[in-house]
């Protein structure tokens, strides 16, 4: 089952059983309030019993002559109920069990006659449960006359004669209404909601299909896209106008398929120049070793020597590819330890400073500190060094190298090292790859100026296994910066 139909199915049945039960519950409440409404009603009606029930004693100062006097008690309560809303549901009849009195209360009353039962027929049943049953309740609510069952709730109102309370009459609480217009109105109510939870599940429908659609579409161009990648096609982008998650899972989608666009490109590129730059030394190895077999030209000393430096250019390119590739799985090794930065670059500068000035090129040393302390391989540190003023020799065509080092502003936990030069400089699309594998600035691959494009590489290993940073920039002299920034120890 596709996650659309999941998702509709969910939240479609969620809200039927949360409308299900929020009905059932609207309709408990109505019944329950409505039961309690028409037994404030009745003992609303019946205020008139309880006056006479009070004048009642009030004149005989006790409830003898209401003892078992069903006929009266039902009497009362007939008359009063007469047209009334309640008229029918004064059905009294004595009941074959009554509560006891407690022991406790019986000594107060001892000298009273024996009870009377009047007008008991045990043939005539109990009111139903659900109609009211009447009981008239002594001041410690024992049982004078009426119906009073154990098993029943009873709304007891006192009975009050100059502001003391001589007894209850007790209204037993309905569990249901079986007739008037409160019935009526209950079923009137119940379907009433039927017909709202009908109309509520229609709009949760409408609602709950397109929100499912909403939020599944977005995965479904996304799982397109993903199957694509697979097979090799990066060239797409998914456009989502979102601000939430899958939004950002789009814009990371993108980013992906864009690294991986990249890394192809940069594998092609990798690939072509291995086989170029491979190509190029066999090839001139091959035509002047043929050239001297076919005695095209004369086995000299100089047309050896000729052949012999393409061997040279060929092992130097080999060293330097196998080196490129233990530095990515791992295997350029570093034996670190702390070292003043300062001290190593002063004593290791002063050795290029003839080798730049058979190059006309001037150097300039500045230091904003005389001791940086650095974790570090110093034999790497070299390695690093060499190839970058390399670099600034063969290419960069300057008449001046300056280089600073100095603690980063921001954080005050890195060293910032700096190789500016007033060269021809890189253009500024450049920048960003001069330090992949066989990358140079210049298409026609030759190798007298362009080398073979790994000596940056190698830098970007040796600064990146010391925990820092490398990159390129336009230099303020107007040539190129080779910026470097390495962790304080």
């Amino acid at each position: 089952m596709r996650i659309q139909n999941k998702l509709f199915i969910f939240l479609f049945g969620f809200s039927l059983i949360l409308v299900t039960v929020l009905v059932l519950l609207m309709q408990w409440s109505i019944g329950k309030g409505m039961v309690e409404y028409v037994a404030s009603k009745e003992i609303e009606t019946l205020q008139p019993v309880i006056s006479k029930l009070s004048q009642v004693y009030e004149t005989e100062n006790n409830w003898q002559s209401m003892e078992e006097n069903h006929a009266k008690f039902r009497r009362l309560i007939s008359q009063q109920l007469d047209g009334s809303d309640f008229e029918g549901s004064q059905r009294q009849r004595p009941p074959e069990h009554r509560r006891l009195r407690k022991p406790s209360s019986m000594p107060a009353k001892q000298n009273r006659p024996p009870l009377r039962r009047k007008n008991f027929n045990p043939r005539l049943p109990f009111p139903p449960e659900h109609e009211s049953h009447y009981a008239l309740l002594d001041i410690d609510e024992q049982l004078i006359v009426g119906n009073y069952l154990d098993t029943l709730e009873y709304v007891k109102t006192p009975i009050k004669v100059n502001n003391r309370i001589v007894g209850f009459f007790a209204i037993s609480k309905r569990n249901q209404l079986t007739q008037g217009y409160e019935v009526d109105f209950i079923e009137q109510q119940q379907h009433y909601l039927w017909l709202i939870a009908l109309f509520v599940m229609g709009l949760v429908a409408l609602v709950t299909f397109p929100l499912a659609r909403h939020v599944v579409e977005p995965i479904k161009l996304i799982t397109r896209g993903m199957h694509k990648l697979t097979q090799g096609d990066y060239q797409q982008t998914i456009d989502l106008k979102r601000q939430d998650e899958l939004g950002q899972l789009s814009r990371d989608y993108n980013e992906l398929a864009l690294t991986l666009t990249e890394n192809e490109s940069a594998r092609k590129r990798w690939l072509a120049n291995i086989s170029h730059e491979l190509r190029t030394p066999v090839a001139i190895l091959r035509g002047e070793l043929e050239a001297m077999l076919d005695k095209v030209r004369p086995l000299t000393l100089s047309n050896i020597t000729s052949a012999n430096d393409e061997v040279k250019h060929l092992q130097r390119l080999i060293d330097d590819l196998n080196l490129l590739t233990s530095a990515d799985i791992g295997g350029m090794r570093y034996r670190k330890k702390n070292e003043n930065l300062v001290s190593l670059m002063q004593s290791e500068f002063e050795k290029y400073r003839g080798y730049l000035a058979d190059a006309d090129i001037s150097l300039t040393l500045e230091f904003s500190r005389q001791e940086v302390n650095i974790y570090a391989d110093t034999n790497r540190l070299v390695q690093l060094f060499e190839n970058i003023i390399n670099n600034c020799i063969k290419y960069s065509s300057a008449t001046q190298l300056n280089i600073s080092v100095k603690l980063d502003e921001l954080t005050a936990r890195q060293v910032v090292i700096v190789f500016e030069d007033d060269g021809v400089g890189v253009d500024g699309k450049h920048l960003s790859h001069l330090f992949e594998h066989l990358y140079r600035v210049e298409d026609s691959r030759n190798r007298k100026t362009g080398g073979s494009g790994l000596g940056l590489s190698i830098c970007r290993h040796i600064v990146v296994a010391h925990q820092g940073e490398i990159s390129a920039e336009h230099s303020t002299l107007g040539g190129l910066a080779i910026m470097i920034k390495l962790p304080l120890a």
